[in-house]
């Protein structure tokens, strides 16, 4: 793993592992959270309002700790004040890495299982690649291409679990759970372009003040809806999983992975979505009861598999 970066001397190797370790844990976590909330709460609400909770959380975050040492480049950033061109940075990167992938994370999960969505999620070097190719920034070598048809079979396996029908609600929920992946790929490829431009507290507050914004109206309608069903009565484990989804995988999992993101490739910092099938999986199993099977370990050891090969053929760049 090779780290660089133009903004100065990069953290060290220890310090890029801790971030890393933090960041699969605090992701595997988020997959038991969803699904504990989702047993009390719509898909659609929990979303909602789990993407403002994490916009409104990351005001104060934002304000007192641009005032430490460690955040002057936020401090300097703020001093000097937002352009256009900024704010219309923020606003599309706040639409697909926090919006889309979030929104359609908890819905798509709703509708599947945790083996499942994580294998999918896993699957993140994947859809880098091919935005890295269509973007012109990187080649569609024999080896990538074998990589990813294997890794699609591996997900194709576990799609036919159940048996493959159009009207499957594990299919829906993959589906829906790979478009929010593309929006978290979107948000890696377009935002390794101006991770040396901004510092991480900046990019994570602002984008998910954006992506707060666009989700206010439907956030707002279904409190509404709430206060006249009386659905605000519901057991503290609901409100406490859309509160770790805020907090944790939102706001402090996003500063960690953009402040991951100055120093690694977009792919490179992808290629440890490995850990996360696995880990998610593993939880899913002991703390939900989910009931595992052989054709999932076959699909999620194809896809994985899959990535490995593409991720093995890359040549790290020169520091």
């Amino acid at each position: 793993m090779e780290v660089a970066s133009s903004t100065g001397r990069a953290p060290s190797r220890p310090a890029i592992a801790s971030g890393i370790g933090i960041l699969v844990v605090v992701w595997a976590v988020n997959f038991i959270a969803a699904k504990i909330g989702l047993l009390y709460l719509p898909p659609l609400a929990m979303a909602s309002f789990r993407v403002v909770l994490a916009g409104v959380v990351m005001i104060p975050v934002y304000f007192s700790c641009s005032k430490l040492k460690a955040f002057a480049e936020a401090a300097e950033l703020r001093r000097r004040g937002f352009r256009r061109r900024d704010l219309w940075t923020f606003l599309y990167l706040g639409f697909f890495g926090v919006t889309v992938n979030q929104m359609c994370f908890t819905i798509g999960l709703y509708f599947t299982h945790v083996s499942h969505s994580a294998v999918i999620v896993g699957l993140g070097p994947i859809y880098i690649l091919v935005l890295a190719v269509l973007f012109g920034l990187e080649r569609a070598t024999g080896h990538k291409v074998v990589g990813m048809l294997m890794a699609l079979a591996g997900v194709a396996v576990l799609a036919s679990e159940n048996g493959i029908s159009v009207h499957s609600a594990s299919l829906e929920g993959d589906a829906i759970t790979m478009a929010g992946s593309l929006g978290l790929a979107m948000y890696a490829v377009l935002g390794k372009r101006v991770a040396e431009k901004y510092d991480s507290l900046t990019m994570t507050a602002f984008n998910h003040f954006a992506g707060a914004l666009i989700v206010l109206p439907l956030a707002i309608h279904k409190a509404w809806t709430f206060s006249t069903t009386a659905h605000w009565k519901q057991p503290w484990r609901a409100w406490a999983a859309v509160a770790y989804m805020a907090v944790f995988s939102s706001a402090l999992a996003y500063v960690f992975y953009f402040w991951l993101l100055r120093y690694l490739e977009a792919s490179q910092l992808a290629a440890f979505t490995y850990l996360l099938p696995v880990l998610a999986t593993v939880l899913g199993i002991l703390l939900l009861g989910e009931m595992g099977s052989w054709r999932q370990v076959l699909g999620g050891v194809m896809a994985l598999g899959g990535v490995y090969g593409i991720e093995s053929s890359r040549v790290p760049r020169e520091s």
